[in-house]
């Protein structure tokens, strides 16, 4: 039998694992709304295996989405459109400023950096779920990670492209390289 100040322990532990899964909800639909458009610019640029990895992941962040809105609800998260606003005007400043300087595998490479904060936030969600008993949760994590995990490995691999393309890997979007030779 619990004593009121255990009791009282308890649901104050409760009430920040669901403060802290509100605010780790928001960054989640954030990384979901950049999984679902960088990767599908990076394979626009690049082709052939890299593409085809990036889509992999694009696709799948678009596959689950409606689900995680579903989680989100179920799990008394918000549904957020902050997380995605914010999601989408980081994406425009993103393919505004990084996307048109840098290198082609540069570039991949900070959109395979984004996939793994999506693992790795996954995890921590799937962690905390765990803690607070939120089973349903526990097991979209689970699942989501299952799904998602091999194919950003697939996105790491495929970066051995880049070392037999070493061209390729060099160079910058074309907008850039056109003002660069005008």
């Amino acid at each position: 039998m619990q004593t009121n100040a255990s009791q009282e322990k308890f649901e104050k532990k409760l009430e920040q694992q669901h403060s802290l899964l509100k605010s780790l909800f928001g960054e989640l639909f954030q990384t979901e709304r950049s999984a679902m458009k960088h990767p599908r610019r990076e394979a626009e640029r690049l082709g052939g295996p890299p593409a085809q990895a990036m889509t992999a992941v694009a696709d799948h962040a678009k596959g689950i989405f409606a689900e995680l809105c579903a989680v989100a609800r179920a799990s008394d998260a918000p549904v957020s459109r902050a997380g995605m606003a914010l999601g989408s005007v980081l994406s425009i400043a993103r393919h505004l400023v990084l996307d048109r300087t840098v290198e082609a595998e540069r570039s991949y490479r900070a959109t395979l950096l984004g996939m793994r904060h999506g693992v790795d936030l996954v995890k921590l969600i799937r962690k905390l779920a765990d803690a607070s008993g939120k089973v349903e949760l526990a097991g979209f994590c689970t699942r989501w990670l299952e799904e998602r995990e091999p194919l950003v490995d697939r996105v790491e691999s495929a970066m051995g492209w880049f070392a037999e393309h070493p061209k390729r890997a060099a160079e910058k979007p074309r907008t850039f390289r056109r003002r660069a030779h005008a």
